[in-house]
């Protein structure tokens, strides 16, 4: 393993469930664990704590252990500070606010000893518990935009105060929340959305992620994600031993492994490059029957490498691809819209000015959301707090060659984004491990 730089507990403050008690754990916690993904909707922790003495006072006026003292029964509020280990890194800040503390879900392994307690926390974001004990009932208007019900929710039913980037969708989509949780329909709505830079009528763009980073909540169109800025600084795969003297030493990607480099039966299964789909207008109990190709999109959607993916022919006997012949049949009802006040025929005979039409958006949706793991790879790079979920970085891969000078290699190398991202904390020292993703190959 290189040797990278530990950081710095600032504060780590744990609080009862009542308010009335708190303690500084900074001393005792061995490990620190912080985790985004672009598919979770909330941020979670995990802390390690060895407590070699009594912490708490308790009701009796002797100390006691942390987990009895405090005591630690799970829902407890976690303030988190540490100190960046460079002058690029910022390190974490937690503490700030109420609104960006941490809560405790669940105590896991936990050892009590005479003189000791080791125990693990695992923390989620404040909204995560809103989420569990919240319901959405009301009726969202056909005229209102998908973007505009996802704030709504987030600030009438989440009460969440930090917001990041919530993207305008181009379409409009009215529904029933029916009592399900927030959490639940944001990602539901987040199928359904096009982007608002995409020409009306145009649905190339379909596909929006929702998750939490350390700046807020974020809902996002994956064609927005790919067309954003990569990271100023390019990662280069140098493994070896990390010299603190070294200015570039934060970008150097220590091990990197490939998980996944297209997953053909899988994406044919859910019929990500070809599909048939049947719905039937309630209304009018007129069928209709489309067919969707990846194929005609390309082109049209952002890319984050500059090669088309080329499909094999089916056999021998045809010159047709695996993009030509539907793998998976969809069936389903068309919404109309039938509970609108102003409903009309135009709801069902005019597929534009339909609510949602699944014919246009979600065969495009599913197509985007499987594209985008064409390649999954896996790396590890000196902690860099910096870096959030749903970035672009540009990494440099070697080549296999026998030549003495490597060269990047022109396939693997290029932009990713992350889907996930881990800053890892303990007593030897920090490091940031990486989930990225692309939808095709090549450098840009």
């Amino acid at each position: 393993m290189a040797a990278i730089d530990k950081s710095i507990y600032e504060k780590f403050i744990i609080e009862s469930a009542d308010g009335s008690k708190t303690a500084d754990i900074k001393e005792g916690v061995v490990a620190f664990t912080y985790f985004e993904n672009i598919f979770s909707p909330y941020l979670t922790a995990r802390v390690v704590v060895i407590n070699t003495s009594g912490a708490i006072k308790g009701d009796d006026g002797n100390l006691q252990s942390i987990y009895n003292g405090l005591p630690l029964r799970g829902g407890e509020r976690v303030q988190i500070k540490i100190a960046g280990n460079s002058k690029q890194n910022g390190g974490l800040d937690f503490s700030k606010d109420p609104s960006q503390y941490f809560y405790v879900a669940s105590i896991t392994n936990v050892l009590l000893d005479e003189g000791s307690e080791t125990f693990t926390l695992n923390l989620v974001s404040r909204e995560a518990i809103t989420n569990e004990t919240t319901r959405v009932g009301k009726k969202f208007p056909t005229s209102q935009k998908i973007s505009g019900s996802v704030q709504d929710i987030l600030k009438n039913y989440l009460h969440a105060d930090r917001i990041g980037q919530i993207e305008e969708t181009q379409n409009t989509y009215g529904f029933i929340g029916n009592l399900k949780k927030p959490f639940s329909i944001i990602t539901w709505l987040a199928s359904k959305s096009v982007s608002g830079k995409a020409k009306p009528g145009e649905d190339s763009s379909a596909g929006y992620v929702f998750f939490e980073t350390q700046e807020g909540y974020n809902f996002l169109s994956i064609d927005k994600i790919m067309e954003s800025e990569p990271y100023e600084n390019d990662f280069v795969y140098k493994p070896g031993i990390v010299s603190t003297d070294d200015k570039n030493k934060d970008f150097k990607i220590l091990t990197y492994a490939t998980n996944r480099n297209q997953d053909l039966i899988g994406k044919l299964e859910r019929g990500a490059f070809s599909s048939v789909r049947y719905y039937v207008n309630p209304v009018s109990f007129v069928p209709t029957i489309s067919v969707f190709n990846a194929k005609d999109y390309q082109g049209k959607a952002n890319n984050l490498g500059d090669k088309e993916i080329m499909l094999p022919r089916i056999d021998d006997r045809s010159d047709k691809t695996l993009g030509d012949l539907p793998s998976r049949i969809f069936v389903g009802m068309l919404d109309v819209g039938t509970l609108e006040k102003d409903a009309s025929d135009e709801g069902w005979n005019d597929p534009v000015k339909r609510n949602a039409d699944p014919q246009r958006i979600h065969s495009q949706s599913m197509m985007r959301y499987n594209q985008i793991f064409t390649q999954v790879v896996e790396i590890q790079i000196p902690l860099n707090t910096n870096l959030t979920a749903g970035s672009v970085i540009r990494c440099e891969f070697p080549q296999l060659s026998k030549a003495k000078r490597k060269q990047p290699d022109p396939e693997i190398s290029g932009l990713y984004m992350i889907k996930e991202l881990a800053h890892y904390f303990d007593g030897k020292g920090s490091y940031t491990k990486l989930k990225i993703v692309r939808d095709t190959f090549g450098r840009k």
